[in-house]
């Protein structure tokens, strides 16, 4: 096993706590030294974000890559709104530009009707789903195939389809939800199964869920965790830091400045991953004596909003304990986006990465081989 360490970049500044009223939209000068801080920092890649109202993905992929040195992206997108042909030829282009292994995809099949309904798209979830799994099949061929081929599915039809550009490695695939049909379609197609931070136990059923139907066409997945760290030098000023957090954010949600972005309220979401992260939410504020809840329970169905609290050391530790459950990548953004990567770089980052050393290391000898995890694919 290895951990690889994802972030999540913005074109403003701005979180909950923060708010997002008074920044520009794109500020070039700010996603540029966002970027530059997750690569200084010793991140693989980072995840650029997707709504309805929200800037192009690719051209901020495009921009990030050519202002860092080996930071990896990851652009979400929604299966539907572009051609999968087209698609793969911008993946493979941005690679050819920007060197093997720095470009990657997350499909997002929809969590929100409303915004879907945004951007012209009344289908329901099922079909989505089902879309999705076409367009991956689709974007996979159009990756690898020497020849042009033909192809009429449920949502797509080509006569000849081709792409002359073609990746120099694989372009890893993920994908995210935890509907009964993201789950069958996810186990079935996707290289990184994305999951928002749920409390220990949950999260193991859910592997243990997606790995069982993934087996069913002979398929291994690699599995993905979302958390918002919250570290301090002492446990109690990580506490009152959250408190902190918590207390700004509501101020801002009572202004009705937290809660729109992007032309989009957190509310919107109607998945099935943001509804177990508030069920979480409200069986206990904090979970595994230190995963909090706070800020899921107060903006609603948000993804991504669960918090490990503590000193480095201690956050490390507490995600660590999702790497022995077979997580093998780790997704974290702050709530103070800039500052909190600038200090994960000093601390949490390293230790992250020496912890999980330390855990294969342990493995090795106990077993006598190398600590491996099954993958659909590279991320």
């Amino acid at each position: 096993m290895s951990i690889q360490i994802l972030g999540m970049v913005a074109t403003q500044n701005g979180s909950e706590s923060l708010g997002w009223a008074n920044s520009k939209v794109v500020d070039p000068a700010f996603l540029r030294a966002f970027a530059r801080a997750h690569d200084a920092a010793g991140f693989d890649r980072t995840l650029i974000g997707y709504s309805a109202a929200s800037p192009d993905g690719f051209a901020i992929a495009s921009d990030i890559l050519a202002t860092t040195e080996r930071l990896g992206v990851l652009i979400a997108h929604r299966p539907g709104f572009t051609e999968p042909v087209l698609v793969a030829r911008k993946l493979a282009t941005l690679e050819n530009l920007y060197g093997e292994g720095r470009v990657a995809i997350h499909h997002i099949s929809g969590g929100s009707d409303t915004d879907q309904q945004r951007e012209g798209d009344f289908s329901d979830k099922p079909a989505r789903y089902r879309r999705t799994a076409e367009f991956i099949d689709v974007l996979r061929r159009t990756l690898t195939s020497a020849e042009p081929f033909d192809h009429e599915g449920e949502f797509y039809k080509y006569v000849g389809a081709f792409s002359a550009v073609k990746p120099n490695g694989q372009i890893p695939i993920f994908f995210g939800g935890q509907s009964g049909d993201a789950v069958a379609i996810g186990a079935e197609h996707t290289d990184t199964f994305m999951l928002f931070g749920e409390p220990l136990a949950p999260t193991a059923e859910r592997i243990a869920l997606i790995r069982a139907e993934a087996a069913k066409h002979g398929r291994n997945v690699e599995f993905s965790v979302s958390l918002r760290p919250i570290v301090a030098d002492t446990e109690d000023a990580a506490w009152e830091k959250a408190a902190a957090i918590y207390d700004a954010a509501a101020e801002r949600l009572g202004n009705h400045q937290a809660g729109w972005r992007f032309g989009r309220r957190q509310g919107d979401q109607t998945s099935t991953s943001a509804q177990r992260l508030q069920d979480a939410a409200a069986e206990s504020e904090v979970h595994d004596e230190r995963l909090w809840t706070g800020i899921t329970k107060l903006v609603g169905p948000a993804g991504n909003s669960t918090a490990p609290v503590g000193t480095p050391a201690q956050v490390a530790e507490a995600i660590l304990k999702y790497y022995d459950l077979g997580v093998t990548r780790v997704l974290i953004r702050g709530f103070d986006p800039l500052n909190d990567v600038r200090r994960w770089g000093e601390e949490l980052v390293p230790l992250l990465r020496s912890g999980a050393a330390a855990r294969d290391a342990a493995a090795s000898d106990v077993s006598g081989e190398p600590a491996l995890v099954g993958a659909g694919g590279t991320a």
